[in-house]
């Protein structure tokens, strides 16, 4: 019997994809908001395909904001689109 993949939506497209192929963008309890590559993070979990349209399609329908039910300053985007250029070096 075949493993099943598990599948999430991106923000940005709202496609569904494999978790794998997907970012996941995480808030800490203490609040703060960064990229988890490896998934492991504690806190609240939303994904987001690895491609900076995504995060600016997420942006534009405030996406983030709905998933983490919190404001999302300018600051937060600008760091995620850095650490999304940097890739996963954590």
């Amino acid at each position: 019997m075949p493993k099943k993949i598990p599948m999430r939506q991106c923000l940005g497209c709202r496609e569904m994809k494999p978790k794998r192929e997907l970012i996941r963008v995480v808030r800490s309890p203490e609040g703060e908001v960064s990229l988890d590559f490896k998934g492991k993070k504690p806190g609240r979990g939303a994904y987001i395909c690895p491609d900076a349209q995504c995060l600016a399609r997420a942006k534009k329908a405030r996406a983030l904001e709905r998933a983490f039910s919190a404001q999302m300053p300018e600051e937060v985007y600008a760091a995620l689109a850095d650490q999304m250029r940097e890739g996963g070096d954590e």
